[in-house]
């Protein structure tokens, strides 16, 4: 499945605000399909107010009499519910799970969110084939609408959409890297009469070690190796 075999579907959502929002949350991870079932009267400009530079995203989106409509043309329905219950989904993937999931499958597939006060009905839940929930403070387990299609949107991206390099992103040292670091240091040190006692072996296993659980970045790593060097210059004078 690819992004844009996803719908969001909000059901009854109630919050001008809160709809444009979630147009930007979805032009942020490259999602285009915005459904409403049976939403209550909106205000455009505070849609539009919110759904800064996404305003394609609401006006391509599609409105229905009610949930059953928006989903009638999907092959998965995933309802989105921190609630359980005897009338509600006995199994729940968070929202990584969810995106993994539906990575491995033909779409299109839709995710639906409830209401901003009352969620998803139990008649709503039905509909869906899999819950899904976030996992959240159980002192304070509610979050904004916007927000949960925020993290919903972001987990899609990342599990079906190609990640490019980030210019400046920390990469850790591969194994290769760290070995070829701790040779300079230890070669830089027996060069100055570091090793008096036969122990070069001991602190090479020590220093790949050490340096492999701090993560040092490949920079980094040039970066302790010139200082090294260095030192021994000046120690060389």
């Amino acid at each position: 499945m690819l992004l844009r075999d996803v719908r969001i579907i909000l059901c009854r959502p109630s919050q001008s605000g809160n709809v444009g929002a979630i147009c930007r949350a979805m032009k942020n991870m490259r999602l285009s399909e915005l459904r409403l079932a049976a939403p209550q009267p909106l205000v455009l400009e505070r849609i539009y107010e919110r759904a800064i530079n996404s305003w394609d995203i609401w006006e391509n989106a599609r409105i229905y009499d009610d949930l059953a409509s928006s989903i009638a043309d999907c092959a998965i329905i995933a309802g989105t519910t921190r609630r359980r219950g005897h009338h509600r989904k006995s199994a729940s993937m968070t929202p990584r799970a969810l995106a993994a999931w539906l990575a491995e499958r033909p779409g299109p597939a839709a995710i639906v969110f409830g209401n901003e006060r009352t969620g998803l009905e139990e008649t709503e839940l039905e509909m869906c084939n899999i819950a899904s929930h976030i996992p959240v403070c159980e002192t304070h387990p509610s979050l904004n609408l916007s927000h949960a299609v925020q993290i919903y949107t972001y987990e899609l991206f990342l599990a079906m959409e190609k990640q490019l390099p980030v210019k400046g992103e920390w990469t850790a040292m591969n194994q290769k890297e760290t070995s070829a670091l701790v040779s300079t240091i230890t070669d830089t040190l027996a060069d100055i009469g570091f090793y008096k006692y036969p122990n070069r072996e001991e602190q090479t296993r020590f220093l790949r070690d050490v340096i492999s659980r701090a993560g040092m970045s490949i920079n980094e790593g040039k970066y302790f190796r010139n200082i090294i060097i260095k030192a021994a210059k000046t120690e060389n004078k």
